[in-house]
């Protein structure tokens, strides 16, 4: 079955307890955090306080995604804050290995962020380190934007070099009822949707992104 896991940048944060609670009945297997400092990404989210509470009010585990500058200065943070599983891009640090290696020590999963331009090399000298592959379908830093169909190469081509290994393959950005089947085809694991679960009935909206 394909893992869902919404993402709580779309949600109301007037009513954010809510919202977590709702989607985890709706049938969500993880929340997916997104982490931005203004500088990696043109955009600002939140950091390891509402992470904490986030985990405070849900059994669901924390995917969370660090689309920040120097990540390695913030990965005990967000261990402290709950995260079960921390990704970050192989650009936004000097030290990928180290980081990914710091990430493992600390128990955490560790996961890599594939920007829409990057290229597969990296995957080589890390693939023994990680636990899920990340594959942007569209340019981070804000939510709603169309889904980048040439990124199901991408996705079909990472399905290939990993098929054999305790790799989850997740995709995000412009996931729907549209794209959804389409990445799955291709061999995602694991969806991570935003604007569309938010946007009407969860169970709903998580059940059609399964078919």
């Amino acid at each position: 079955m394909t893992i869902i896991s919404p993402s709580i940048l779309a949600a109301n944060f007037l009513k954010l307890e809510e919202e977590i609670k709702a989607v985890e009945q709706a049938g969500a297997n993880m929340l997916h955090i997104d982490i931005m400092d203004g500088h990696y990404v043109p955009n600002l989210s939140f950091g390891p306080n509402i992470t904490k509470q986030i985990k405070s009010v849900t059994k669901l585990p924390l995917d969370v995604h660090l689309m920040i500058e120097k990540p390695e200065r913030w990965i005990k943070h967000y261990v402290e804050a709950g995260a079960d599983i921390i990704t970050i891009h192989p650009n936004s640090t000097k030290h990928l290995d180290r980081t990914l290696s710091e990430i493992k020590q600390h128990g955490c999963k560790a996961g890599v962020a594939l920007l829409p331009s990057d290229n597969l090399d990296i995957l080589e000298y890390v693939i023994g380190k990680i636990d899920l592959i990340l594959v942007m379908s569209v340019n981070p830093g804000f939510g709603g934007q169309k889904f980048l169909p040439n990124q199901l190469k991408k996705i079909s081509n990472i399905r290939q070099i990993i098929d054999t290994k305790d790799i989850i393959l997740s995709v995000d950005g412009g996931i729907n009822d549209q794209t959804a089947p389409n990445c799955i085809a291709n061999g995602a694991d694991m969806l991570v949707a935003g604007s569309y679960i938010f946007s009407g009935d969860y169970a709903e909206k998580i059940a059609k992104l399964r078919l």
